[in-house]
């Protein structure tokens, strides 16, 4: 399949219905299907302009705002990076330096920094039943302002990591698997699998692999899910998955075998999680403020994660692969056994052999969020695209 030009891609998102105005972002499944290859063809687009050196600048004025409630590398610097190609200005709330320290409620905070906001794009995933729900509080907080007449505009929210999905992350990855097979009718009959791997530490959140098969399986992938017993993800999700497989004639299944995941995969995804039932006692532990609970917890799961050191992406499960060469995938950092620590998720091998193919796939993420920012805020986005293209400005470097 040839290469699309630009113009090309201009062409076909004036044929995708869009339907984002004005709204938010927050889990995959939420939105159609045409809504997910409009983004695409619009990251794709805005990563084009952008490696040819021409601005794709939408706006005059205005502030995203980054809330950020656990580390992030190449999160936090794509959603920075969208937001300086979009022509608007960047702003963290740290909750530590701001009023939420002494008591400001959601409801206030999110009023307070939305003045002249297009875009807020928050990261929450560290309580298992909270992340989601706090932003969908800080949306009905937008409304209503909205509403009351205190905001001009309601600004639009993007998920950039929860409890239950990470949109993002998967939206980037589906847009290296559209380049790197050559079209998103390519995955249909491809074999993903989302591996739970070993990890020397606890507590990662299940958003990656729940984002992975609930998105996946829309485009007509087999997707294999597999993890040791007890390593469960969250039961709704996992019905998404079925849900969404038998709709798009692909296959959706569970096994407890890295090895059966693997075999004749096309793709694989070997990733460390916490068990479902773990998140839940840790989210418990933390509202509480439990610090020994805690403890005692992640004692408890680093014993119970050192029973399966054998689940590794290492050269003889790769060889179990279609041909032995599927493309390995991670949103990073990796866990790599003898670099980053002494055993985990991939063999130092395995990882440098793909190491910039998952640097193309963490690429794609700053122009996933500059396609939701822009589909967000702007009313008629192809006839926009069109014309930014026709403007042709060239990046000052």
């Amino acid at each position: 399949m040839p290469s699309q030009t630009i113009q090309d891609l201009v062409t076909e998102l004036q044929g995708l219905p869009t339907d984002l105005f004005q709204k938010d972002f927050l889990l995959t499944w939420e939105h159609p299907e045409e809504q997910i290859r409009a983004i695409l063809t619009l990251a794709e687009t805005f990563k084009r302009l952008h490696q040819e050196g021409t601005s794709y600048r939408a706006f005059d004025t205005g502030l995203a705002i980054s809330i950020f409630r656990d580390n992030s590398t190449r999160t936090r610097f794509s959603f920075a990076s969208a937001a300086s190609a979009m022509g608007l200005s960047l702003s963290d709330l740290d909750e530590q330096k701001s009023q939420i320290a002494h008591g400001e409620t959601v409801r206030e905070t999110a009023n307070m920094i939305s003045f002249l906001t297009e875009v807020i794009g928050i990261r929450d995933d560290m309580f298992l039943g909270a992340g989601n729900t706090y932003m969908r509080e800080v949306g009905a907080a937008l409304t209503d302002g909205t509403k009351q007449g205190v905001l001009h505009r309601r600004p639009s929210l993007i998920n950039l990591q929860c409890d239950v999905d990470h949109p993002t992350q998967s939206l980037a990855d589906l847009a290296w698997l559209k380049k790197h097979f050559g079209g998103l009718e390519n995955l249909r009959g491809k074999k993903i699998a989302m591996t739970w791997a070993y990890s020397p530490s606890y507590g990662k959140p299940l958003s990656v692999p729940q984002g992975i098969i609930g998105l996946m399986t829309r485009f007509g992938m087999d997707v294999s899910l597999a993890y040791p017993e007890g390593y469960g993800l969250i039961p709704d999700v996992v019905e998404v998955a079925k849900k969404n497989a038998a709709e798009a004639g692909g296959t959706f299944e569970v096994v407890n075998s890295m090895e059966a995941a693997f075999a004749n995969a096309d793709i694989v995804y070997p990733k460390s999680w916490a068990p479902y039932e773990v998140m839940g006692r840790r989210t418990e532990l933390l509202t509480k403020g439990d610090k020994d609970g805690l403890k005692a917890l992640e004692k408890e799961c680093l014993a119970n994660n050192a029973k399966f050191t054998s689940w590794e992406c290492d050269r003889k499960k790769m060889d179990l692969t279609r041909a032995g060469k599927a493309l390995y995938m991670h949103c990073l950092p990796a866990d790599i056994t003898d670099v980053s620590c002494k055993a985990g998720e991939v063999s130092a091998e395995v990882f440098e052999q793909y190491r910039i193919p998952t640097y193309h796939e963490a690429a794609y993420k700053p122009f996933v969020i500059s396609a939701l920012m822009f589909l967000e805020r702007i009313a008629d986005p192809a006839a926009k695209l069109a014309e930014i293209v026709s403007r042709g400005r060239k990046l000052h470097i």
